[in-house]
């Protein structure tokens, strides 16, 4: 029997184990894993000696081609995803965002013609509900049963996005019944605006005022709250972007009482810090996200979260705007800045370098981080997120001795700077491979655009 293609001569690195074997790719999908696989028919053979095999990445938290505050986020799908691909992810999971009036099947519909001929690799969404009356909490039904198994909510941005406990509290009962998850941005929204414009008020317009009046303590209430709505909901609850050891602690606390709360972190958190808004002039608004940056001491808890299992994924938050022209926008006023920082390309890199290389966890957690533990959450676990016999040939041949310095000259996003600018790391990814075809060969990509699916998810409770 002949092979699509063979990648030879590669440790295959799971969550739960590490081997050597080949793995043959036929129709797409993985089809066979074993050594010394018959090659005679093979169309492809690909050598991976000295490097791992890995499943490929899913960042499920990405904003692509997003209006925000009068612009729209630099990376459509297209260039989105291959940046992606670059750095060994091959599945995101958008935001499709319903605004106030609307039907949820209005942002689905939007979102779906945004991506669809444009994707590199395969992607799917989330539904953002800013609006929620009798129709749209109907409405979650109807989009659970058509592969749209998550919903986001706001507890932050009062008149924008910001919804009512009741609303989301209803919310979270019809997930229990449908078993669909709710992911939650969690900072106390009328707190942190009443910060605002006192700080307004009193002319502090820099971009450090977009961290100085988002304390830890508005993340941590909120952060609590979202897990007893839940609680009292009986559904489970998935903390978006969480930033700072007082949410982490939130988390750790419900996890520990044995509830299904889990929360993801970010590259940014892990990184950077309040410092890096001490860049001279208007610099610092590179680094206006939100949650905002914290102090520094917060990094090393929020890798040891991750090791421990207390933060189970670590996505992106990608919304990228360029420094000239959109982050300018708020020159006179941090409040006018976009929010959001350019990440998609750099995380598997960024966790391997600072998780495995650097010893403070397995290779094994970094694909749990990754890759599978996403893949299980938001119902794509098994077709992704792990090498097994069937699912899809989404793959990443991954080099861990391949060093590199991150850099807005040679990244792939369509972005003028890095949020990552100069920082070193350990772990590349050499090849990629979306659904058995290969999309990334060392610095070449040879993917196509459109070639990327919508994924159709099953529900959390199915997982």
């Amino acid at each position: 029997m002949g092979f699509d293609t063979i990648i030879v001569n590669g440790r295959v690195a799971t969550a739960t184990d590490i081997y050597t074997s080949d793995v043959a790719i036929s129709d797409g999908k993985i089809s066979a894993l074993g050594q010394s696989l018959p090659r005679d028919n093979a169309g492809k053979i690909i050598d991976a000696a000295g490097k791992y095999v890995i499943p490929g990445g899913i960042d499920v938290h990405t904003h692509l081609d997003m209006p925000f505050g009068g612009t729209t986020s630099a990376d459509d799908f297209e260039t989105g995803t291959r940046a992606a691909a670059f750095g060994g992810t091959t599945t995101l999971i958008d935001f499709a965002i319903q605004y106030k009036g609307q039907t949820l099947r209005t942002a689905f519909d939007t979102w779906m013609q945004k991506a669809s001929g444009k994707a590199v690799c395969d992607y799917a969404f989330h539904c953002i509900m800013t609006d929620l009356g009798d129709a749209q909490l109907a409405e979650m039904n109807a989009l659970v049963r058509e592969g749209v198994t998550s919903f986001k909510m706001f507890m932050a941005y009062p008149g924008v996005f910001m919804l009512d406990d009741a609303s989301i509290f209803k919310a979270l009962r019809m997930t229990g019944k449908n078993g669909g998850l709710v992911c939650m941005h969690a900072e106390n929204g009328g707190a942190i605006d009443v910060l605002v414009q006192q700080a307004l008020a009193e002319g502090k317009k820099a971009p450090k005022y977009h961290a100085l009046t988002r304390p830890t303590t508005a993340e941590a209430e909120a952060t609590s709250r979202a897990i007893a709505l839940a609680e009292m909901a009986g559904a489970p609850v998935y903390i978006v972007h969480l930033s700072c050891n007082d949410a982490l602690e939130k988390v750790r606390e419900a996890r520990d009482r044995g509830l299904p709360v889990y929360a993801e972190t970010c590259p940014q958190y892990l990184y950077l810090s309040i410092e890096n808004f001490d860049a001279p002039g208007f610099e610092g608004a590179k680094y206006v996200f939100t949650p905002p940056l914290r102090e520094k001491w917060h990094q090393e808890k929020l890798w040891n979260g991750l090791k421990r299992d207390h933060l189970q994924v670590v996505s992106t938050d990608h919304c990228p705007f360029c420094f000239k022209e959109q982050k300018e926008l708020g020159r006179d006023d941090f409040t006018k800045i976009p929010n959001g920082g350019p990440g998609v390309e750099h995380r598997l890199s960024l966790i391997y370098s600072g998780g495995v290389a650097q010893g403070r966890f397995s290779v094994n957690r970094f694909v749990q981080l990754v890759s599978t533990a996403p893949a299980k959450l938001f119902g794509l676990y098994p077709r992704k997120g792990t090498i097994a016999v069937g699912s899809d040939a989404d793959l990443v041949i991954f080099d861990p001795d391949r060093k590199h310095t991150i850099s807005a000259t040679t990244h792939h996003m369509r972005v003028d700077y890095s949020m990552f600018e100069g920082i070193p790391v350990t772990g590349m990814p050499d090849v990629v491979l979306s659904r058995g075809r290969v999309v990334v060969e060392g610095d070449k990509f040879v993917g196509r655009a459109g070639a990327g699916e919508f994924i159709k998810r099953s529900t959390y409770s199915q997982q």
